[in-house]
């Protein structure tokens, strides 16, 4: 099916757009990913560009996941009835995941994906019912465990694990049960490292300070 091959590409280039990185070489001609953590992702731009460029980094890479689902999602080209307009977007919102992931103009090596995965939960909720009410949810658990932990990386670790258990709790259809199980194991296998460094007592912790210059 030409047309679902054809969102899918889109999808994955709209993911790809390495906003950290450009952000980096924009505002101080440097490479994000030679500093901090070395990830192409908002957290580390918060940290090695400073709070605005960082803030702006996330609402980008949430937009890009959004973009994906609620607006390429309803080209009429891509419709078709081979399959359903909820397992489209889900396509078209993992491509775009994998696109971030997995850029393909930084050699397939991008950010963690968690703004991202958030944009595209954002999108299909405006098109799938009691979505709203997990993202919701979803959203709380990240607050809460960064209020106690203040470490990013972990929240969001937090959420890849609960969204499957509100997507069953909640009934949803079983491709969105499906979509929360990738998705969380997306989240899982990509902070596995961040992990292992909590559980050493060696994750920092982010804050809220005015950042240095890396130079």
């Amino acid at each position: 099916m030409p047309q679902i091959l054809l969102g899918t590409i889109i999808s994955y280039v709209i993911g790809s757009i390495p906003t950290a990185y450009i952000f980096g070489q924009l505002l101080k001609g440097q490479d994000i990913r030679k500093f901090g953590s070395g990830n192409v992702g908002a957290t580390n731009a918060f940290r090695m560009l400073g709070k605005g460029p960082g803030i702006t980094v996330l609402v980008i890479d949430i937009l890009k996941g959004f973009i994906a689902v609620a607006l390429v999602g309803n080209i009429p080209f891509l419709k078709t009835s081979f399959i359903s307009d909820e397992l489209l977007r889900i396509i078209l919102g993992l491509s775009c995941i994998c696109g971030h992931n997995w850029t393909i103009f930084l050699g397939f090596k991008g950010g963690k994906g968690v703004a991202t995965t958030f944009g595209v939960l954002l999108g299909l909720a405006t098109q799938i019912a009691g979505l709203k009410l997990i993202l919701a949810l979803v959203i709380l658990t990240w607050l809460i465990i960064f209020a106690i932990t203040r470490i990013v990386s972990i929240s969001s670790f937090a959420c890849g694990v609960s969204l499957p258990v509100f997507t069953i709790l909640f009934k949803q259809s079983f491709v969105m049960i499906l979509l929360s199980l990738i998705l969380s194991g997306l989240v899982v296998f990509r902070h596995r490292s961040n992990l292992k460094r909590f559980l050493e007592g060696k994750e920092p912790r982010l804050k809220f300070s005015k950042s240095k210059n890396p130079r």
